[in-house]
């Protein structure tokens, strides 16, 4: 059994402990936090990747995206070739008031247009001001941090490859192209090297 006031004593003990260490209270907003790399912040939007799937917004668990698009026709590639329709992003918004922030969209998006932000200083005075039109979003994409670096023995990503693939393809036609041209130039008709300049009929 304890000594009776033995708790106490020991709780006093912290507090005085406590009271002649120095405070390391942040003073915000003059000093900006240290925030962990994948901080949830608020979600940006990379409008182009964006193929208004719908995914994002059917999976949201509070229904807090907002999507409209239209539909338009693309002209045949090449000639004899079928027209397309595509989808056009018209409006692509987060309710920030609703959202909680659990990442399923980001997590679902097959064509990462979603990526998390580390920024959090957009509170607002009316909560109707919380739902960001994608403007605001895709102005949040440049404080995105860069992935963490692949590991060296790593395979690279197959989105990669196949762009360097094709830049190499581009590079090696222009090439050609140009090679072609050349050849074309030195080939411009003059005189044959050999020839004897003809005068004007009269015998030498």
């Amino acid at each position: 059994m304890g000594i009776p006031g033995s708790g106490l004593a020991k709780g006093l003990a912290v507090t005085l402990r406590t009271m002649t260490r120095k405070s390391h209270t942040a003073q915000y907003p003059d000093a900006q936090p240290e925030l962990p790399p994948r901080t949830r912040g608020v979600i940006g939007l990379f409008e182009e990747n964006c193929t208004v799937c719908m995914l994002c917004a059917r999976e949201c668990p509070d229904w807090c995206i907002y999507i409209d698009s239209h539909k338009e026709t693309v002209p045949p590639a090449a000639p004899g070739g079928r027209e397309r329709s595509r989808n056009v992003l018209d409006r692509f918004a987060i309710d920030f008031a609703l959202c909680m922030y659990c990442g399923i969209c980001i997590e679902v998006c097959p064509f990462d247009a979603l990526f998390w932000s580390p920024e959090f200083e957009y509170a607002e005075t009316d909560i109707r001001e919380l739902t960001h039109e994608r403007d605001k979003l895709r102005e949040w994409m440049w404080t995105v941090p860069a992935p963490p670096a692949l590991d060296p023995a790593a395979e690279e990503p197959k989105e990669i490859a196949a762009a360097r693939k094709a830049a190499d393809k581009l590079a090696a036609a222009e090439a050609a192209a140009a090679a072609e041209a050349a050849g074309a130039d030195n080939d411009t008709p003059g005189d044959t090297p050999g020839d004897t300049p003809r005068g004007n009929g009269a015998a030498s």
